[in-house]
């Protein structure tokens, strides 16, 4: 502490200290604000910002306009192909979902399971375009069943 003030109150009176000595030498009124450096954050000329300037065109910088031409008309967006179904999807039968699976007597229940995570992976609904649900759902299913019959059997 100087003189019974902390050091924070001692800068703070030696700037208004300053800034009084800064006010009084600027005598003429003045565009700009005490204290502010001149690289503010808006383009100044002659005391009058550019963007009061141009009122009428405020708005139109968020616009996609060209002044000459008027409004630029976006292009249509394509038309997305329809998606195709895959080869697997197709495969409903529980036959021919066992043939995928390709469950074993040599199977644990740790292959077992690292088997429903593959197909998981390749037939899960949510990863399938809205039209395959369905046979996706169906395959989820039939795999489920075959590979919790073998986890049965195996613990028997």
């Amino acid at each position: 502490m100087l003189f019974g003030q902390s050091v924070f109150q001692s800068v703070l009176e030696r700037l208004k200290a300053e800034d009084e000595t800064v006010e009084e030498a600027e005598a003429p009124a003045s565009h700009r604000v005490a204290g502010l450096g001149t690289g503010f954050a808006f383009d100044v000329m002659e005391g009058v910002s550019v963007a009061s300037q141009r009122i009428g065109e405020a708005y139109f910088d968020n616009l996609d306009l060209d002044a000459a031409a008027g409004f630029v008309e976006k292009p249509a967006p394509l038309p997305e192909p329809e998606p195709a179904m895959p080869d697997h999807l197709t495969r409903t039968a529980p036959q021919e979902v066992a043939t995928e699976l390709a469950i074993s007597a040599a199977d644990t229940p740790l292959t077992l399971s690292e088997k429903r995570r593959a197909f998981a992976r390749a037939n899960h609904p949510d990863g399938v375009a809205l039209p395959f649900r369905d046979n996706a759902t169906k395959r989820m299913m039939l795999a489920n069943l075959l590979i919790d019959e073998a986890l049965r059997r195996l613990s028997r």
